[in-house]
């Protein structure tokens, strides 16, 4: 049998075999099997001591591992998860420390380790996301500066009909601005319940979301029909990353607080479900203390902005050094005696044109960066 194609076993009994003749010294064995003179002396030993059964793969496995948790501790971390289903390891071993002052605790990391071994810990769905936005988001530094919104996943309430909430917070205060349960993330809905928001706290500088419908789209620069709205009323659109959730950590944070407090049990209507919303956000901005806001409650940072609603935006301007054309129907502009196409949702929309390189124009809406025309290739080039 060639030697390539048998098997570890084989090999190891072949090699007894050739020993046990007394055929071959030591080192013609070591060089006839390709291995060292003392595996050929471990072999011989294992087969002396135990036979056939000697040869078999044997685990490598420390005998005594002297920084194992014990197994009182493992119990304890089970008996707590149990008790509480809903917290995770950071609150249990905090718990576990109140409880047990004078026991030796593992690390945050060791007790999620065997919650996920005992299969305590339920694996999470992936979101698929769209390409991501490019551009620096904006400082945090007072209120208002950025605020947050999204659509907290779907559920089907009792009525078999499917709840969408749609969420707003303000990034620094964790002031939930809005909490409203809508039958779809359509772009009419949003924008009608938006602009009770606005009207009611006025306007922020940028206003932060996921790649999802209807905050983004797969237009040059990622517009939509809603954040082409903000861009109208001077408020920057951010888009986190694909697969960066922490980019907006406050505001999914906040989701899984609304998920254990409001949706325990779901409501049989959106109607009631809605009333549900409305006590968790008074609950969470008047009641609930955040550590990073040192235990105080958002509404006593949370400020209205200065900036208020305008019902209808002024069309945007540009500067002496730019070259603006109007937006089609069809979704082209005409530059350069040469058609290029931006999109159908800015339609009747000026866009402004500054040249940055040899054949490169910087392509803008307002103040917000679209992509770059090159000349020397004919075409768009989206950010």
């Amino acid at each position: 049998m060639p030697w390539k194609i048998m098997s570890a076993m084989d090999q190891k009994i072949r090699f007894i075999a050739d020993w046990q003749s007394k055929s071959f010294s030591l080192t013609d064995l070591s060089q006839k099997y390709g291995i060292s003179r003392p595996t050929v002396y471990k072999l011989i030993e294992r087969y002396e001591q135990c036979g056939i059964e000697g040869l078999k793969e044997q685990s490598r496995a420390p005998k005594t591992c002297p920084h194992r948790t014990q197994d009182k501790v493992i119990n304890l971390v089970v008996q707590e998860k149990l008790k509480n289903r809903k917290r995770g390891p950071r609150k249990i071993r905090a718990q576990l420390k109140r409880q047990h002052p004078d026991l030796e605790l593992p690390a945050v990391s060791t007790i999620s380790y065997w919650l996920k071994k005992e299969g305590l810990v339920e694996k999470r769905k992936k979101r698929l996301r769209v390409p991501p936005y490019t551009q620096p988001f904006c400082e945090c530094e007072a209120p208002n500066d950025v605020w947050s919104i999204d659509y907290k996943g779907q559920f089907y309430m009792k009525n078999g009909l499917v709840c969408y909430p749609l969420t707003i917070s303000d990034n620094l205060s964790r002031f939930l601005l809005g909490c409203k349960a809508l039958k779809g993330p359509r772009y009419v809905s949003t924008r009608r319940y938006l602009e009770l928001v606005f009207r009611e706290y006025g306007l922020p500088d940028a206003i932060r979301t996921d790649n999802g419908t209807p905050f983004a789209g797969k237009s040059i620069g990622g517009l939509s029909r809603l954040s082409i709205w903000f861009i109208q009323l001077g408020i920057v659109p951010e888009r986190i990353e694909k697969g960066c959730p922490e980019q907006n950590g406050r505001h999914e944070r906040m989701h899984r607080t609304l998920k254990d407090d409001a949706l325990d049990p779901i409501a049989r209507n959106l109607k009631e479900q809605q009333k549900a919303f409305d006590i968790f956000r008074h609950d969470f901005n008047h009641n609930r203390p955040h550590e990073s806001l040192n235990d105080q409650t958002p509404n006593e940072f949370y400020v209205r902005s200065n900036r208020p609603y305008v019902e209808q935006p002024y069309m945007p301007e540009y500067g002496y050094d730019y070259t603006v054309r109007n937006v089609r129907h069809g979704g082209e502009i005409k530059f350069k005696n040469r058609m290029f196409f931006v999109t159908e949702l800015l339609a009747k929309q000026p866009v402004g044109l500054k040249e940055i390189a040899d054949g490169i124009w910087q392509l803008k809406y307002s103040f917000y960066v679209l992509g770059s025309l090159d000349l020397r290739k004919n075409k768009i080039i989206s950010y």
